[in-house]
């Protein structure tokens, strides 16, 4: 009974979590029974019975509980199946000859589930974004190796990962029969010190080189890690060299990635680079608009009244995501309550998140905009060098930097490259002297105050 109770739980399940996660975690499963609120399970590696039970515990006991098993844990036996699955496609032979390994590549690989939510259609286009959607969407037409790798950087919650999932949803699409392997640079580095840890590096080797497509996400956590840039160096190597597609994202570009190896960073830096940038007011709206004909479906009988995303785009603007949040706690309490969503129940509700998003300028940012208005890298402008190209831009960020944050001239100094604070002292006062005299100056001080005050 309980195994006819599971079949019907795996197809809500599958329906919950999208085709492909189901493919690759769920499917594989050997549902063995219920016992004392515990449901067991056998599974092929214990990569795949820790994953499963990390991320789609509480979709199974949902699921299982709905069909009449309640579950409140899941426990999982890792063994070598001899007994044929109860579906044919996956049946595991008894001996498992070394021809076979590669029967069953994304499911061994996949690092992270790809979120079918997470696609182009879904995707908000504007001026912030709009090179690496371009970008993006040209790798993942698949065909001959453009520039390889990509590389999308950009602060939290501009969309870095939602393309990443975008590009590896259409490649899958599109071509099927491609090994496409997407994952955190964090599993990357799991996977690795797992394969270590049972004396199977060259397992790990052929695995990951034998792929079509490598998506690493948040490349920026292996830096510090030796051993971990070393595999992931040749892993690189290996693939280009057989023409494979990398695509790789983290939150800054590769030259600015501190204990990040010197001969990676030039290989990431060989391909496409692409700046996602912060979001403009545009691009907020967009993406509200988006996501409330979304939530119609879910919440029809809500109505919002005029002004409400407007004011929530003007004033959440530090990420996407805690945009999207916002949006999500005031539809779940309007209905709650069953209220019109106006300005006053938004601003009662979202008390927190409105002060939380407050704009607060910070050395970084003033270092960024500075940077980019001036064409100036980042690591000219903290660096030594003193020519006047690099050096005025410099000052002017230090002043910036003194008249737009609560910072002491100390911790200025600090993120201009470990200088002393009276630098700082004599780089705000020549700008103030400069501006009152050169009008080239106190324009480009009054642009770059506007928009670090925007």
């Amino acid at each position: 009974m309980s195994s006819d109770a599971w079949v019907l739980a795996s197809k809500d399940i599958q329906q919950a979590i999208g085709e492909s996660n189901y493919a690759n975690w769920i499917r594989p499963l050997d549902f063995q029974g219920l016992d004392n609120g515990v449901a067991h399970f056998d599974a092929s590696t214990s990569f795949v019975a820790d994953w499963v039970d990390r991320n789609f515990a509480e979709v199974i006991k949902t699921q299982l509980a709905r069909r009449g098993l309640e579950a409140r844990r899941l426990e999982f036996r890792v063994s070598g199946r001899t007994e044929p699955r109860s579906e044919p496609e996956v049946e595991a032979p008894a001996a498992r000859p070394v021809a076979a390994a590669p029967a069953k590549p994304d499911a061994e690989l996949l690092g992270a589930p790809i979120d079918a939510r997470f696609n182009f259609d879904s995707f908000v286009v504007g001026k912030p974004n709009e090179l690496a959607h371009a970008a993006a969407r040209r790798v993942a037409e698949g065909g001959p190796v453009t520039f390889n790798p990509l590389f999308l950087y950009g602060g939290v919650g501009l969309g870095k990962t939602h393309l990443m999932h975008a590009i590896a949803w259409e490649l899958r699409t599109r071509s099927p029969e491609l090994r496409v392997v997407y994952l955190s640079a964090e599993q990357f580095m799991y996977r690795f010190v797992q394969a270590l840890r049972e004396r199977d590096t060259m397992g790990f080797k052929e695995l990951f080189r034998s792929v079509d497509v490598l998506m690493v996400d948040d490349v920026q956590f292996i830096a510090g890690k030796d051993s971990t840039q070393e595999e992931f160096f040749h892993t690189f190597n290996a693939l280009v060299d057989q023409n494979k597609q990398i695509i790789i994202s983290a939150d800054r570009a590769p030259g600015e990635i501190k204990d990040l190896e010197d001969r990676i960073k030039s290989r990431l830096q060989c391909g496409l680079v692409v700046d996602l940038h912060p979001t403009d007011y545009e691009l907020r709206l967009g993406v509200l608009q988006t996501k409330v004909e979304q939530y119609r479906k879910q919440y029809p009988e809500l109505v919002i009244a005029d002004g409400v995303l407007e004011y929530l785009a003007h004033r959440i603007s530090t990420n996407v995501r805690v945009l999207e949040g916002a949006l999500t706690r005031l539809f779940a309490f309007a209905s709650l309550v069953g209220k019109e969503i106006t300005l006053d129940l938004a601003q009662d509700c979202l008390s927190d998140i409105l002060r939380a998003s407050d704009r607060k300028v910070t050395v970084e940012e003033i270092q960024r905009r500075v940077g980019e208005h001036f064409n100036v890298r980042l690591s000219d402008l903290i660096g030594p060098k003193r020519t006047r190209t690099i050096a005025r831009p410099r000052q002017m960020a230090m002043y910036l930097a003194k008249q737009l944050t609560s910072r002491s001239l100390p911790e200025i100094g600090r993120r201009f490259g470990g200088r002393d604070h009276t630098t700082v002292m004599h780089a705000v006062k020549r700008i103030e002297e400069l501006s009152a005299r050169d009008n080239q100056i106190a324009e480009d001080l009054e642009i770059l105050r506007r928009m670090l005050e925007a």
